[in-house]
């Protein structure tokens, strides 16, 4: 989820993320509509978590007391990445301490791994082309401040649309796959 200026922190809530002054926690919550909603939970079916430590955090502490709306996020295998943190109470959570280990993870068999959130750790994975699809909510907001997707010293990559859709409050839904480097040319008239 992003603002038209790339902003993501805490899209959820008020009291999500407010590092740095943030004062515009739950800055999605005027945009759902019903087609947004039966996209959001096709996404939700069971896959594996990759999460940033502060991420993990806000997750622990909501979901699995709310995983009604999210089939299967208790039960799917959750990896964080995380210097100060070495187990949790929530099942399937498995800690990971360096790059090295996600990029062993990315290369082994198993589930989709999916990251929600975790703004530090997209801009690492960015940075060392780790990324195989991005699937972007853009909401109709520019904020000017905060946490964004994209920063400098991210890995140029080039993507392919694979699916997009707009929803009737204005969110655009759009499927991104890698493909490959950077292309450039002339633009002729």
């Amino acid at each position: 989820m992003i603002t038209m200026d790339g902003v993501m922190q805490a899209p959820g809530g008020p009291g999500e993320d407010t590092s740095g002054g943030f004062q515009y926690g739950g800055w999605t919550a005027p945009y759902g509509d019903e087609v947004f909603g039966r996209i959001v939970q096709e996404e939700l079916k069971p896959a594996a978590y990759l999460l940033g430590r502060k991420t993990f955090d806000i997750f622990e502490s909501y979901w699995p007391h709310h995983a009604g709306f999210w089939p299967g996020i208790n039960d799917g295998d959750k990896y964080v990445l995380s210097q100060t943190r070495e187990q949790s109470d929530w099942g399937n959570t498995v800690f990971l301490k360096s790059l090295a280990d996600i990029e062993k993870l990315k290369h082994s068999d198993g589930a989709d791994i999916q990251v929600w959130g975790s703004s530090a750790l997209i801009h690492l994975l960015l940075q060392h082309d780790l990324v195989d699809e991005l699937r972007l909510k853009i909401y109709p907001l520019i904020l000017g401040e905060g946490k964004k997707l994209f920063e400098n010293g991210i890995v140029p990559a080039a993507f392919i649309l694979v699916e997009s859709l707009a929803t009737p409050s204005g969110v655009i839904i759009a499927h991104y796959k890698r493909a490959g480097a950077v292309t450039t040319g002339d633009v002729t008239v």
